[in-house]
Order: structure tokens, then C-alpha cells, then sequence
């Protein structure tokens, strides 16, 4: 896991360029000042658990709602300002950006119906970017974080397939299951089609957790089928996968 972490570390620091930490980076360092607790979630969070790297210009950073005022005083007291070209919920974030840079803040997940407590904040992977120790969401949130996101223009899905081929053997399904609760079975559509995919992947998944998400267990067959990954022009999702 420490191995992994530092590989973690190594991809972030690879990914996001020196200019652009240059502006996240006071952030970390003047939250740890002001004891100002919060996580990297987001397109970064999936880049280091997944090994799929891919910068999305934008910074998601995860806090309790009752600390949320603090680190938006704290950003704008660094220089940040509010961005307003596009609309989006302030009931449950707000978004800032500096010299091109977004940070996003986030105290609940999209839809409101999952708030951010102490799990968020502490069972997440530390990871090392240019001398700096930052936490990264819990895999689990992250993958709640991710899973109601399905608009019209605009799945997170293939984030959460990528999350799971990559670290099926270690979720923490019961934690995913509790978090969810009547909603498991917006998780069994994606276990479907991850199963469909990726279905010697998906034999590492405890047979009980078909069971509870109304599912047959799959069948032997590749980590990944590229025929079927193919079909939906998916070759980009799963990093390092072989049929």
C-alpha cells in the first residue's frame, strides 16, 4: 500500500504541471495552518486509484460543511475569486479560480444526499506531490461521489469502471453498501455493466455482494473483454488492460 501511495504521489506530481500547483499549493499549506480539515477528490482522486491519469484543470477539494465557510474565507484571503461564467448549486459547493486555476469546494455530494464527516477526512490515501502531503477521499466516497452523476451530457461511470478494475480486491464493500443504502441498486447497474466488461475482474467481487445487488455472479473469462470494450469505443477506460 505505502509502495502504491508513493506511485500515487509520483503520477500527481507528474500530471499537474509546476505552474498550476504553484496556485493549489498555498491552499494546503495555509489550511494545515489554520487546522482546516479537507481531501482531493474528483479527477485527481481517480487519476492516483485507478492509475489512469488525467488532468481535469480543476482542483475538487472535500470538507465538513460546518468548516466549508472557513476555507472559502481562507481562499479568497489567498486571492481566489468566486467563478461565475457558469450556474451551478451553492447549496452544496462553490467554486473559485486564480489565475486560471479552479478550485472547487465541495461540503456534499452532487445531489445533496450524501454529507461530508470524519471518514471523508481521514481513511483516504496520503499521497506526496512537489514536497507536499495532501489526502486524497476515501475510495469508497469517491466512488458515491460519482455514481449519481449520470445527465445527458454527462456520466461519471467510466470513473467508477476504471476504480473498479483497478481496485476490486480492495473495497471496502460493506462501507459502500451502508452509504448507499436503498440506492444499491444504481450501484448494480454499474456493477452490470462492469461484470459485462470486465468479467474476470469481476470474479474478485465477494459472491455475497451479487447476491445483495440482485445479481448472478459472472462467469470465467478476461479481465477485460476488448471486443466488448470495443463495442462501446472504451479502449481509453481501463489502463494496462489485457484481454
Amino acid at each position: 500500500m505505502e509502495q502504491e501511495m508513493e506511485k500515487g504521489g509520483v503520477l500527481l506530481t507528474r500530471l499537474v504541471p509546476p505552474e498550476q500547483w504553484a496556485v493549489y499549493d498555498p491552499v494546503f499549506a495555509e489550511g494545515a495552518r489554520r487546522g482546516i480539515s479537507f481531501v482531493i477528490g474528483g479527477g485527481l482522486a481517480v487519476s492516483v486509484y485507478s492509475g489512469h491519469p488525467r488532468n481535469t484543470k480543476d482542483l475538487d477539494l472535500f470538507v465538513r460543511q460546518e468548516q466549508s465557510g472557513a476555507l472559502l474565507d481562507m481562499l479568497r484571503g489567498l486571492g481566489f475569486d468566486e467563478y461565475t461564467e457558469l450556474p451551478y448549486d451553492r447549496t452544496w459547493s462553490y467554486r473559485a479560480f486564480r489565475q486560471g486555476a479552479i478550485v472547487d469546494v465541495l461540503w456534499k455530494t452532487l445531489n445533496g444526499k450524501s454529507a461530508v464527516d470524519e471518514q471523508w477526512l481521514t481513511e483516504g490515501w496520503e499521497v506526496t506531490v512537489r514536497g507536499t502531503r495532501v489526502r486524497l477521499i476515501p475510495l469508497e466516497e469517491l466512488i458515491v461521489s460519482k455514481l449519481y452523476i449520470l445527465k445527458p451530457d454527462r456520466t461519471d461511470w467510466p470513473d467508477i469502471l476504471n476504480l473498479l478494475y483497478t481496485r476490486v480486491n480492495g473495497l471496502r464493500w460493506s462501507r459502500l453498501l451502508e452509504m448507499l443504502g436503498d440506492d444499491r441498486l444504481l450501484l448494480g447497474g454499474v456493477m452490470s455493466v462492469f461484470r459485462w466488461l470486465c468479467p474476470g475482474r469481476a470474479a474478485l467481487v465477494p459472491a455475497h455482494l451479487w447476491e445483495q445487488l440482485g445479481l448472478p455472479p459472472p462467469h470465467f473469462g478476461p479481465p477485460a473483454d476488448q471486443d466488448k470494450i470495443a463495442l462501446l469505443a472504451a479502449g481509453q477506460w481501463f489502463c494496462g488492460a489485457e484481454s
